[in-house]
């Protein structure tokens, strides 16, 4: 079945990375056979929560483990939780004045927009935001001075997305929050490793379940035992119309165990593909190429391209988007006119169709 013909879909080449706009990422054949397990069983849902949970605890040395639909969903049930302390009443009643003490620290440079601002997912968790620090700068120090009685967790972002100059390290924010007797809850939604930061020591560590990992649509959360049961609670709060479906917990669950055996692609063999097709590019007249590495220092890399004639790299970007393919390229740095092209869902044969299709816009060969 030709979907694309059916609903009047648009052909898309994915040159943009693991992005929610996309449907973020391909899955295997092996994640795909766990979700029609999935879909075609029955099971008791609370169970296979807490089962699944145990699995992949034990899978990367975690006290505990909970899946969900979303990171960003990890992020609202696992503050929501904190806040809530394990309070049944706050479960049914999250926004009660009851509870005062709903502070969340986060640095102001790691209050992005990655499809909604971290603030928004705050909100919906009942806390209040409290910037640490400056839109380019935010030490330890910074962090410990907005500490109150009313402070619940403090929050950080391992993103390319938020500002990475003179930011405070992930064991620095570990440091103040454990000395002050608070969780540092980590947002590591698109990174690569499912360990290292529970080896520093993160209460919790939030993970998207469709980027990296290549998995379904969904999110993980691992952690300390009390947070995840607290994360757990909001299922019947907040987390309602955030469940995950029993296809979604299992392909997911099969993706992290097939990820922790076989890795992603290395930054190695990135670069090898990259050759190629880096050359082409340079062939097209009027931009400038060459590989480049992720800009939170993951080992991704892509081909960097500054076009150097009379079209913008936003004139391009818009045109690659809108021609009978749709191709995306990144555009987070078109304002300094730059475009960067993510390889790790992109084919040979796709490459050479954005290069031609670079020749046409250019007006090239």
């Amino acid at each position: 079945m030709d979907l694309y013909k059916k609903y009047n879909l648009k052909h898309v080449i994915n040159a943009d990375g693991k992005m929610t706009i996309l449907g973020v990422s391909k899955v295997s054949d092996e994640v795909v056979e766990a979700q029609k397990q999935g879909d075609q069983n029955f099971f008791e849902m609370s169970d296979l929560l807490i089962q699944t949970g145990k699995y992949l605890a034990k899978l990367v040395d975690s006290e505990d483990a909970l899946v969900v639909n979303s990171a960003s969903a990890g992020i609202a049930e696992t503050i929501a939780g904190v806040i809530g302390q394990g309070s049944r009443y706050h479960v049914y009643h999250p926004y009660t004045d009851r509870i005062a003490k709903r502070e969340v620290i986060l640095p102001m440079g790691h209050d992005v927009d990655y499809g909604t601002p971290v603030e928004v997912m705050l909100n919906v968790a009942g806390a209040k935001m409290v910037p640490a620090g400056y839109a380019n700068m935010c030490t330890p120090e910074h962090i410990e001075m907005q500490i109150t009685d009313q402070t619940a967790a403090i929050l950080y972002i391992k993103s390319h997305h938020t500002v990475q100059k003179s930011m405070l390290t992930i064991p620095e924010a570990i440091e103040v929050a454990h000395r002050h007797k608070l969780p540092l809850i980590l947002d590591a939604a698109a990174e690569e490793d499912l360990v290292k930061y529970l080896k520093m020591d993160a209460d919790v560590v939030i993970y998207s379940g469709a980027k990296a990992i290549e998995g379904p649509a969904s999110g993980v959360i691992f952690g300390k035992t009390k947070y995840i049961g607290w994360a757990r609670m909001q299922g019947a709060g907040i987390g309602r119309a955030m469940k995950i479906g029993k296809e979604n917990i299992l392909g997911l669950t099969a993706a992290i165990a097939k990820y922790l055996k076989e890795g992603s692609e290395s930054g190695a063999s990135m670069k090898q593909r990259l050759e190629p097709f880096v050359n082409n590019l340079s062939e097209v007249s009027d931009l400038k190429v060459k590989i480049v590495q992720d800009a939170a220092g993951r080992q991704i890399f892509r081909a960097e391209v500054t076009p150097t004639g009379d079209l913008s790299a936003k004139e391009i970007c818009e045109q690659l988007r809108n021609g009978d393919i749709a191709i995306y390229a990144r555009e987070y740095r078109v304002n300094e006119g730059i475009i960067e092209f993510d390889i790790r869902a992109v084919n040979d044969v796709e490459m050479y169709q954005i290069v031609s299709r670079l020749k046409e816009i250019i007006g090239g060969e």
